[in-house]
C-alpha cells in the first residue's frame, strides 16, 4: 500500500487549475458538472484513505475491540510513518464525519423551514411573499413541490420582462436540480479543504447555467442582465433573508462577471475541451487526478483488506 495510501489526500491540488479556466472557457452546465464530478470523486477516495489510515491508528489504542492481529507489526508497515499517521487519521476522520453530517442536517434543516414559512400560502409554482426586503431564491420540494419564492419588494422593483428573467432563472435551478450539485460541492470541501476552489467555481457556474436558461427561454440576454443587475443593486446593503444554501438571482457568484458574460455572446456548447488548450489540458489533468485518486484508493483498500485477512487468525 505504501504512499499510494496519502496520495488521494493531496491529489485534488490537480483540479485547482481546471476550478479557476471552466468558468471563464466551458460552457456553465459542462464546467458544473466536470467539477462536481471531479470533486466528488476525490472526496470520497481521500474520506476511504483517512478510514484505512486509521485503521492501523485505532489498532494501537489500548482496549479497542478490533482483533489483536490488526496491531501486528506486518499491518502497521503498510501505512508508512504508521505511528504518527494513524493515530492522526482518527480525529482527521472523525472531524470530516461530524462536519458533513452537521453540512448535511442543516441543509434538511434550512428547508424544511423555508417550507414551513410558505404554510401560509396557496399551493403554487410561485410563492409571493409580503415582505419589502428584495430577495427571491429557488426551493426544491424534496417531496413536495418545487416553488419559486420571490418577495413583493423585489418584484415592486423589477420591470415586467425582468420579472419573466427572474422567474425564468429560479426555474432554470428547479429544472437542473441545481442544489444537489451545491451540496455535493460543499459536502466534499469539507471533506477535503483542497477541494473549496471547486466549491467557489460550483456556486458559480450553477448561476451561470441559470442565467443562460434564462436568457434562452425569455429571448434577451440584456433582460437576464438587467435583472440581475438590478436585483444585486436593491439588495445591497439590505439584509440577506435568502436561507442559506439555496440559489437566488443575485446570491451567488460575481455579480459584474455575470452581467459581462450575458452581455456578449452565449457560450458554445461543448460536452468536452479540445487537449490542444490551456482549459483542455487542465480538465484532463484534474480527471487524471480523479481516476488515479480511485486507483490509489482501491489499490490500498484491497490491499488493507488482504493484509487485515491474513493477519487475523480465522
Amino acid at each position: 500500500m505504501g504512499v499510494f495510501v496519502f496520495l488521494p489526500l493531496v491529489l485534488p491540488l490537480t483540479a485547482w487549475p481546471i476550478a479557476r479556466l471552466a468558468e471563464q472557457h466551458l460552457h456553465p452546465r459542462t464546467a458544473t458538472r466536470l467539477l462536481t464530478g471531479v470533486a466528488a470523486v476525490m472526496a470520497a477516495c481521500s474520506t476511504l484513505c483517512l478510514a484505512l489510515v486509521m485503521v492501523v491508528g485505532t489498532a494501537q489504542l489500548p482496549g479497542n475491540p478490533l482483533p489483536d492481529g490488526w496491531s501486528d507489526p506486518e499491518v502497521r508497515a503498510a501505512v508508512p510513518y504508521d505511528e504518527v499517521a494513524g493515530k492522526a487519521a482518527i480525529p482527521a476522520l472523525l472531524a470530516v464525519l461530524v462536519v458533513c453530517g452537521r453540512t448535511w442536517w442543516r441543509h434538511a434543516r434550512v428547508r424544511r423551514r423555508a417550507h414551513r414559512a410558505l404554510a401560509g400560502l396557496r399551493d403554487t409554482e410561485v410563492a409571493v411573499l409580503p415582505d419589502g426586503a428584495p430577495y427571491a431564491y429557488a426551493l426544491p420540494g424534496g417531496g413536495r413541490r418545487d416553488r419559486v419564492v420571490v418577495t413583493t419588494g423585489l418584484l415592486e422593483c423589477l420591470e415586467p420582462a425582468e420579472r419573466r428573467a427572474l422567474f425564468a432563472h429560479e426555474r432554470a435551478h428547479l429544472s437542473a436540480r441545481h442544489h444537489r450539485f451545491l451540496l455535493t460541492v460543499r459536502l466534499a470541501a469539507q471533506a477535503n479543504p483542497f477541494l473549496r476552489p471547486l466549491r467557489t467555481a460550483v456556486s458559480y457556474t450553477t448561476e451561470r447555467w441559470a442565467d443562460e436558461d434564462a436568457a434562452r427561454t425569455v429571448g434577451s440576454r440584456r433582460a437576464v442582465a438587467r435583472a440581475i443587475g438590478k436585483a444585486a443593486l436593491v439588495s445591497r446593503g439590505a439584509p440577506s433573508a435568502t436561507p442559506a444554501g439555496l440559489a437566488g438571482l443575485a446570491a451567488a457568484g460575481p455579480v459584474p462577471r455575470r452581467v459581462a458574460a450575458l452581455l456578449g455572446p452565449a457560450p458554445a456548447v461543448r460536452t468536452w475541451p479540445s487537449l490542444f488548450t490551456a482549459v483542455g489540458v487542465a480538465a484532463w489533468g484534474a480527471a487524471t487526478g480523479a481516476v488515479v485518486s480511485a486507483m490509489s484508493s482501491a489499490n490500498s483498500a484491497v490491499t488493507m483488506v488482504l493484509i487485515l485477512h491474513a493477519a487475523t487468525p480465522l
